[in-house]
């Protein structure tokens, strides 16, 4: 491209962008996107909504930037191609970033988490074989496990991620080991279901709206959220490398401000309905807005009778306390890591979280779209098993568990 046709494209993109967006320079003398068009990954999930409405309702176009999201087949896909570039950023697990930070899980290389997208919302289903035996929640689930022993197998979504971390913890806060006591595999969310139905797993833990499809197709239960093990937990982020964004600054930053936005707008209640119907299309996540909706609502049922309104269902926004790349947050799935033997040595906690977490570039995002910010990088947690999580002394805590690796 010649070099006034660069100018040109530039001056057009900055008439885009909004005045106040405008107001800092942080590259070259301007903050107009260096790179404009944007492939985002997602995986069919729930939680995908941000990346999608940012496109479809148009916020990253004011912001100067052109999304278009990506649907992959699994998350290792995503890995691969955010690694290799062929997206430039993906709607991915939280523990996925920092696995590949650390070459646990697959390649090594330097990445970025940007924002989190959202709170809650994933669930563990078991399968009817096992209400049939009287099972209906992790105690159950325990006793029959002693009392019955065989083969039990139970599926997650990718081996460093969220799903694989709340499975885990959930099984071993009942007693159970989740590499001795049982087996477990690794399926893509949308494949799930498919896989309970044929007889292929006792159990998974997925985002929504999988847990629901399965009740809906009447072969399974719930019979954990993930919000019961962790009450506002993290789980997706805008994850990108390390590279894109010393490459990319303005653009890392205008795809954070968009989807932000978008955020917000899934966060109004009044337009979760819209949100459902749009997400439930073939291509997004493709699953039956009914199934979809509900949980979005947090209106849950379990499968055995139980129906009720959840206030920690799955939370986008939440006053900007869902975004906020919490330096704890990163913190902690490293520890589960090495509790589960995937990291060897303890690894340097918070310079890894540091490194990976892109908290100024997120507070330069937040204060252009009006986010409010915490007053700390650290947040602290009560868990299912009563232990508290505040990232003070990760390497005590990660050793702290009777049931480990």
């Amino acid at each position: 491209m010649k070099k006034t046709t660069g100018l040109s494209v530039a001056a057009a993109l900055m008439a885009m962008v909004p005045p106040g967006v405008r107001q800092g320079a942080w590259a070259a003398g301007s903050d107009a996107p260096e790179k404009p068009n944007l492939k985002i990954g997602f995986i069919p999930l729930t939680d995908c909504a941000s990346v999608v409405m940012a496109s479809v309702k148009g916020f990253d176009k004011k912001y100067g930037i052109t999304i278009t999201p990506s649907k992959e087949a699994s998350w290792a896909a995503v890995r691969d191609k955010l690694v290799n570039g062929e997206l430039d950023a993906a709607h991915v697990l939280y523990g996925l970033i920092y696995g590949v930070q650390l070459g646990i899980g697959g390649p090594k290389k330097d990445m970025a988490v940007l924002m989190a997208i959202n709170n809650n919302g994933q669930g563990i289903t078991l399968s009817n074989q096992l209400k049939d035996k009287g099972v209906t929640g992790g105690a159950g689930l325990a006793r029959l496990v002693k009392a019955e022993p065989r083969e039990y197998t139970f599926a997650q979504t990718f081996p460093t991620g969220t799903h694989a971390m709340w499975l885990y913890y959930w099984l071993a806060t009942y007693g159970i080991n989740p590499f001795k006591d049982v087996k477990n595999i690794v399926v893509p969310p949308p494949q799930m279901v498919a896989n309970m139905r044929v007889g292929n797993m006792d159990g998974f833990c997925v985002g929504e709206p999988w847990n629901q499809r399965a009740i809906f197709d009447k072969i399974g239960f719930s019979a954990a959220t993930s919000q019961d093990v962790w009450v506002n937990h993290p789980e997706k982020v805008v994850g990108t490398t390390d590279e894109f964004v010393q490459k990319y600054p303005n653009t890392a930053r205008a795809m954070t401000m968009a989807i932000l936005e978008a955020s917000k707008y899934i966060d109004t209640m009044t337009n979760r309905t819209e949100v459902a119907k749009i997400i439930s299309e073939k291509s997004y996540v493709n699953a039956p807005f009914d199934v979809i909706e509900d949980r979005m609502l947090g209106q849950y049922e379990n499968g055995l009778g139980k129906k009720w309104q959840d206030p920690n269902y799955m939370k986008f926004y939440n006053g900007g306390a869902v975004n906020f790349p919490y330096l704890s947050d990163g913190m902690w799935f490293l520890t589960q890591h090495k509790r589960w033997g995937l990291l060897k040595e303890h690894p340097d906690y918070l310079g890894v979280a540091k490194k990976v977490n892109k908290i100024a570039l997120y507070k330069e995002a937040a204060t252009q779209v009006k986010v409010p910010l915490p007053k700390s990088e650290m947040r602290s947690s009560k868990l299912i098993d009563g232990v508290m999580w505040d990232g003070k002394n990760p390497k005590a805590y990660a050793d702290s568990f009777k049931i480990k690796a």
